[in-house]
Formats: structure tokens, C-alpha cells, sequence
């Protein structure tokens, strides 16, 4: 067995990929297991906002709001090839939260945190506007503030990469079976879940970042025995055709006191959500229902002139929140704030996360790196805020510039392909394109510009697997036509595997 490791890391989605980005670049020994593939679960099922979260402050979360609202710009300013600001309208809707509610709350939101670039609210004509347009008549009146968008799976591979460029072991595909104390240390056996092959490693502490299954690796591979914090909650989203023209965001409240998000998507459409309601189950098989897909249809409905119906849904997801329990009494009055939980087990220690947002998990991380620096002694000062994520160090953060500048030096570029290229990898895009002088040389077009030159980078850079990991998670280029190559994509990477395989053997 390899010498211990100082922290293992127990999940793969954005909390865990944060976490090990930190803790080795303090200059801990860091291992991160991901049983799927990295952001499978909860974290690239979101709504895919950075936002300080309007609505949580009708329940009081101050603490929870002001630090998100400070994160927005730390995460865009970090990442801002796959980080960008949106304008939200909120419309006034009578018999609702009344005018003067929302005024206070958008002057809290603008106030609370540390807002510097984003611009404030603002009242909006919506009888005469352009943002009135795509809404029914009867809506005259609303409020316009700021928030930001993220691609919400490439922020946890960045963060994997991160850590990795760092010296952090990333394993996906990687289950752990048990975890032992013995002596002060774990001993942690994993298996590799396509080949089946077991192996153990030890760890000085473990960080239980599983999100929905944190519970259940406390109860089964830690045999823990009050193993009962989380509250699983689904949250559905639907995408259908562009609604309206404009960029502009669209938060909408219900007659049940549920806000719902239209949102502008992957150019050509419009994605709505989302739901909330509890969920029990395994948390890898959740599926929206046909109730919340009339649901989202009918709140959007109530505002929107054009109509949809079920049949309007091109693609729809769900996703399980781990929030913590607080015996709230609906799913959407439970806390989105995260509670750190500190133990030892036989004098091993062992840190659990549960609830979080993906807007605060550079801070997350901080305030685990203090427990872990209390626990194995304090190495480096918090470092993130001003790091920026990789692809994200063009200058000025300025995406429009680095675009142009990567059309020069790669001028065969369709316009469209160098702008996607330049938002989802930044300054790593000329990684993936290397040497081409020419689209050829890019290799074979699976469609929607999914090249086998980006396969081969995401394989060899961002533990891509399998083609749902690179049409759905790495790029979204499966909405554009490329997911009717699936299965030569999968040939295509079964391929690529048994080459590597043939070249270290």
C-alpha cells in the first residue's frame, strides 16, 4: 500500500472537486473518489445560476444570502470564460407579494453583499419595454436585478483539474467499499467500477462531500450508526424552444409561493425551472414526472403570451438536492445553507457535508480546510479567491477580446466553433487545438462541431468516458444534433481505449 494520503475526498460533485482544489494547493496529499463521473449527480443539475438566492431571504437566511452574494463576483472574476452576468426580471403580479415587498427585498439584495461590477436593480416598464414583449398584457410593471449564469459541470471539472495540476489523485469511477479506523488512520478500500478490480489506500482524514448519498456512505462503507441528516429533495427542470429574443432572465412567482427561472439556453432555447418536492429513492434514477413537467408548463403559461405544452419539451432534468434536515415543513421552506459535521471515529477523523450551493463552494472549502487544518495542522493561507480556474487567465476577463484573439491565431475557426471553444475551455482551447492549421486536422465531426480532437482532450484532460459524460456534461452539444452520434461516439471511445491499452502494454 502507497504511503497515506492526508485527505480523501468522498464525492466528485462541485463541493468535493472545491475542497481537493484547496486542500492541495496548501500543500496537503490529496485523493478524490468519484464512484460516476464528476458532476453526475446534484451538480450539474441545477438551474445553473450563481446567484445570491432572492428568495431565501423571505426565510430569513442573511448569513446564507450575504455570502453568496459576495461569491458571485469571485466566481465570475475566476472563471469568466464559463461564468457571465444576466439581467432577471421579477414582474409585479397582483395578489402576490405586493410592490413595496419586492422593492425591499431587491434593496436588501443589492446591499447585503459585495456587489462592485454588477449593475443594481432597476424599475422596468414592461407595457412598453422590450422585456414586456414575450409577457401577456396584464403584466405592466416589475423590477430588473443582477445575477450571474455558470456552466454549472464545467465548474467542477475545472476545479478537478485544478487540484489535479496540483498533485491531487482524482480516481472517477471509483466506489469505496469500506472504510476502517485503525491506529488514528483510515484504511479505505475502493473498487473500479467498469473493471471491478479492488485496491485500498490510507488516508489521515476523510471528507464526506457524497451529496445525496452522504448518508448512505456513512451508513454503509463508514458502518456509522445515526447516519439520518440529509432531506433529498427533487428539483426538475424542462427545456423547450427560445421563447423571446432577448437575453434577458425571467423569475417568475407562483399562486403557491414557488418562484420559477426562465432562463435563455444554449442559444436556441429557453430553459424553465424549478421544482421542489421530496424525494425518496436512489438519488442516480430520479426522472422529472409528468405532474412536474404540467407544472413548469403551467407556470410559465401564466406569463408568457406563447404557450407550451409537454409536447414543447426537447430535453428535461432532474436533480436531488442533499439539504440539510431541518424539519422545515415544505421542501421549499428547507435550508439551503450547508452544515459542516466534525467527528472521530476511533481517533480517525471524519468530516460530512450536508446542503450547500453550488454559488458558495469555494467557501465551503475554506471552512473545511480550517477543520482539517485543526485536525492535521494548518498548512498555507486561503488562496482561491483571486486563483483563477484554468482557461479562465485571459486578460481582463474579457471573453469577446480572448475570442477574437483565438480567431487570429486559429483563423480556419467557424465563427460559431471558436466562440464555443473560447466559453467552455478559455486559454485551454488552444491546448485542444494544438498544432491545426486546418478544421481537418481537428479529425472527424461527430456533428454540432464535436470534433475528435475535443474527445481526445476531454479523455486525456477532463475524464471523459463515456458520450453522455461529453454531450451532457462537458458540453451540452447533445440539444445541437451530436447526440444522434452517440453510439459512434462510443465506438470512437472504445477505440481510443483499447489503443492506450495496446501502447502500455
Amino acid at each position: 500500500m502507497s504511503a497515506p494520503f492526508d485527505v480523501l475526498v468522498i464525492g466528485g460533485g462541485i463541493n468535493g472537486c472545491g475542497i481537493a482544489r484547496d486542500a492541495v494547493g496548501r500543500g496537503y496529499s490529496v485523493m478524490l473518489a468519484e464512484m460516476d463521473d464528476l458532476a453526475s449527480g446534484t451538480s450539474s443539475k441545477a438551474t445553473k445560476l450563481i446567484h445570491g438566492g432572492l428568495r431565501y431571504l423571505e426565510y430569513y437566511e442573511f448569513r446564507l444570502v450575504r455570502e453568496a452574494l459576495t461569491e458571485r463576483e469571485i466566481v465570475w472574476r475566476n472563471a469568466p470564460h464559463i461564468v457571465h452576468p444576466l439581467r432577471f426580471v421579477l414582474p409585479y403580479a397582483r395578489g402576490l407579494r405586493p410592490a413595496w415587498m419586492l422593492r425591499t427585498g431587491l434593496f436588501i439584495y443589492d446591499h447585503l453583499g459585495g456587489r462592485e461590477k454588477l449593475p443594481p436593480t432597476s424599475t422596468v416598464d414592461l407595457a412598453s419595454g422590450v422585456a414586456g414583449q414575450p409577457l401577456k398584457p396584464l403584466f405592466s410593471k416589475g423590477f430588473e436585478y443582477s445575477d450571474c449564469w455558470v456552466d454549472d459541470a464545467r465548474l467542477v471539472v475545472l476545479n478537478a483539474r485544478d487540484a489535479a495540476d496540483r498533485g491531487a489523485v482524482v480516481r472517477t469511477r471509483c466506489e469505496v467499499v469500506s472504510a476502517v479506523s485503525q491506529s488514528g488512520m483510515w484504511r479505505v478500500r475502493m473498487r473500479d467500477v467498469r473493471s471491478g478490480e479492488e485496491g485500498e489506500v490510507s488516508a489521515r482524514l476523510i471528507v464526506n462531500a457524497a451529496g445525496p448519498w452522504v448518508d448512505r456512505v456513512l451508513a454503509g462503507p463508514l458502518a456509522h450508526r445515526e447516519p439520518h441528516h440529509v432531506r433529498l429533495v427533487q428539483g426538475s427542470h424542462i427545456v423547450v424552444p427560445r421563447l423571446y429574443e432577448h437575453d434577458r432572465c425571467y423569475i417568475f412567482q407562483n399562486a403557491d409561493g414557488r418562484i420559477v427561472f426562465a432562463i435563455p439556453y444554449e442559444e436556441d432555447f429557453t430553459l424553465i425551472g424549478t421544482t421542489d418536492r421530496d424525494f425518496a429513492g436512489d438519488p442516480s434514477k430520479v426522472e422529472i414526472s409528468a405532474e412536474e413537467t404540467a407544472y413548469l408548463c403551467a407556470a410559465a403559461n401564466e406569463y408568457f403570451r406563447h404557450e407550451i405544452t409537454p409536447a414543447d419539451v426537447v430535453w428535461a432534468y432532474s436533480g436531488v438536492r442533499p439539504l440539510y434536515d431541518d424539519h422545515a415543513s415544505a421542501a421549499q421552506e428547507a435550508t439551503r445553507d450547508y452544515v459542516l459535521h466534525d467527528e472521530t471515529i476511533e481517533n480517525a477523523p471524519l468530516l460530512s457535508i450536508f446542503g450547500g450551493k453550488i454559488t458558495t463552494y469555494r467557501r465551503l472549502a475554506e471552512a473545511i480546510l480550517e477543520k482539517i487544518g485543526a485536525r492535521l495542522g494548518a498548512r498555507g493561507k486561503p488562496w482561491t479567491e483571486f486563483a483563477p480556474l484554468p482557461g479562465g487567465e485571459f486578460e481582463g476577463g474579457d471573453l469577446a477580446a480572448f475570442t477574437r484573439d483565438l480567431m487570429q491565431r486559429k483563423p480556419f475557426l467557424p465563427e460559431a466553433l471558436a466562440g464555443r471553444l473560447a466559453r467552455s475551455y478559455g486559454t485551454r482551447a488552444l491546448d485542444l487545438l494544438g498544432e491545426a492549421r486546418a478544421l481537418d486536422d481537428l479529425g472527424r465531426d461527430f456533428g454540432a462541431g464535436l470534433t475528435a480532437a475535443e474527445i481526445d482532450y476531454l479523455v486525456a484532460r477532463e475524464w471523459a468516458v463515456t458520450a453522455n459524460d461529453i454531450l451532457w456534461r462537458r458540453t451540452k452539444l447533445g440539444l445541437h444534433g451530436a447526440a444522434e452520434a452517440s453510439e459512434q461516439i462510443e465506438s470512437y471511445l472504445a477505440t481510443t481505449r483499447a489503443n492506450m491499452t495496446a501502447r502500455t502494454t
